[in-house]
């Protein structure tokens, strides 16, 4: 059977490129739309969870919650909203890096202020991160090897360290 070619504009022949890298891509872009409406439509459930968790708390922890709630609504409405996409990401099923959970903030146009303060205060385990994005890609269909999964963990942005804690959770 005859491999199709491909030209460009110029007539000139051209390789078809692709393959895994692709479709990995493709998934997470759906991944990441389907997130972004379902934090559109649901996005009101946590303010209620927190809002029972602060009622039934002790009189000691009560006051703490509307301390550090008074300093919270001193803070900028973009600063919150990126905190509060930040923990959206990273509760959902997605697997962040920091880099990847940054971009991801700057694709979202938030402010780089908010941005910075999005991530110094949210509490994500990246190591964790890595071995969660780590035993998706063994159970997908992709059937990577270890070196590509090792390579998509890099591709995302993990450290190499990370990667690797990654990668030693599969065995």
């Amino acid at each position: 059977m005859a491999r199709k070619k491909f030209y460009d504009e110029n007539g000139v022949e051209v390789k078809k490129r692709g393959g895994c890298l692709k479709w990995i891509g493709i998934a997470l872009a759906v991944i990441i739309i389907l997130t972004l409406i379902g934090s559109i439509v649901g996005g009101g459930d946590s303010d209620s969870n927190e809002v029972t968790t602060t009622e039934s708390s002790s009189n000691e922890s009560s006051e703490e919650n509307s301390t550090s709630e008074s300093s919270e609504s001193d803070l900028p409405r973009e600063y919150k909203n990126a905190l509060k996409k930040a923990e959206s990401y990273l509760g959902s099923g997605f697997h962040f890096s920091e880099t990847g959970l940054r971009g991801q903030l700057e694709f979202e146009e938030f402010p780089q202020d908010a941005i910075d303060y999005a991530m110094e205060n949210v509490e994500a385990d990246y190591n964790e991160q890595a071995v969660k994005a780590a035993k998706s890609y063994a159970e997908s269909d992709f059937a990577m090897s270890d070196q590509g999964v090792y390579d998509q963990l890099i591709f995302e942005g993990f450290t190499e360290e990370q990667a690797q804690h990654g990668l030693d959770s599969l065995d």
